[in-house]
C-alpha cells in the first residue's frame, strides 16, 4: 500500500476535495444536504476549525478550512464527518466484501485530496476554485445560482460581487493547473 504523505501543520489552512465512492449519477450529498450541514457543524463545534470556503456538489465537495494554532488533526475531522454522515442516512448503497468485512459503508472514497495553502495568492486561487466548481461541472451557468456554497455568505460580506464569474470560465482561476 502506498505511503501517502499528509501536509500536517498546526494552525494550517488547507484545501480539500472529498469524493463519494460512486460518482456517476449520484446526488447523495445534495439530497442529504441538511444532514451534511448538521454533521459538519457538530464536528466543527467539537473540534473547531474555520470554514473559509465550502461547496457541496451532488457527488463530491471542496473546501478551504483553517485549523486552530495548536491543532494539525484534519484527518480526525474528516473521519468524523464521513462517519457521522454515513450513520445518519439510510443504508441503500452496495458494499463490496472488503467494506462489509471492515463494517464500512460504501458511501465515501477512503482517501481525500488535501493541499496546504502556501500564501495569499494560493488562498485566493483555491477559494475561487471552490466557488466556481458548480459552473465548471455544468451544474449551473452562474456561480450565484448554486445554493450549496459559501459563495452567498461571502457576497453578503462584500468579498465577491453577486455576478462574479457569471458563467465565464476565464474569470475563475484553477489552482490545479
Amino acid at each position: 500500500m502506498p505511503n501517502y504523505l499528509r501536509a500536517w501543520r498546526p494552525g494550517g489552512t488547507f484545501f480539500f476535495t472529498v469524493n463519494l465512492l460512486q460518482r456517476q449519477g449520484n446526488d447523495l450529498l445534495t439530497r442529504h444536504i441538511d444532514v451534511l450541514r448538521r454533521v459538519v457543524m457538530d464536528v466543527k463545534r467539537r473540534h473547531p476549525f474555520v470554514i473559509h470556503a465550502w461547496v457541496v456538489l451532488p457527488e463530491h465537495l471542496h473546501c478551504v478550512i483553517e485549523l486552530p494554532p495548536d491543532d494539525a488533526d484534519f484527518a480526525l475531522r474528516w473521519r468524523l464527518i464521513k462517519m457521522d454522515f454515513s450513520k445518519a442516512i439510510p443504508l441503500t448503497e452496495r458494499r463490496n466484501a472488503s467494506r462489509q468485512k471492515r463494517g464500512e459503508r460504501g458511501i465515501w472514497q477512503r482517501r481525500y485530496w488535501e493541499h496546504r495553502i502556501r500564501d495569499e495568492a494560493d488562498f485566493c486561487a483555491h477559494i475561487d476554485y471552490v466557488h466556481f466548481n458548480p459552473v465548471k461541472h455544468g451544474w449551473v451557468r452562474r456561480v450565484a445560482d448554486w445554493p450549496h456554497s459559501t459563495f452567498h455568505r461571502l457576497v453578503k460580506a462584500g468579498v465577491y460581487p453577486v455576478d462574479w464569474a457569471g458563467g465565464l470560465e476565464e474569470n475563475a482561476s484553477d489552482p490545479a493547473k
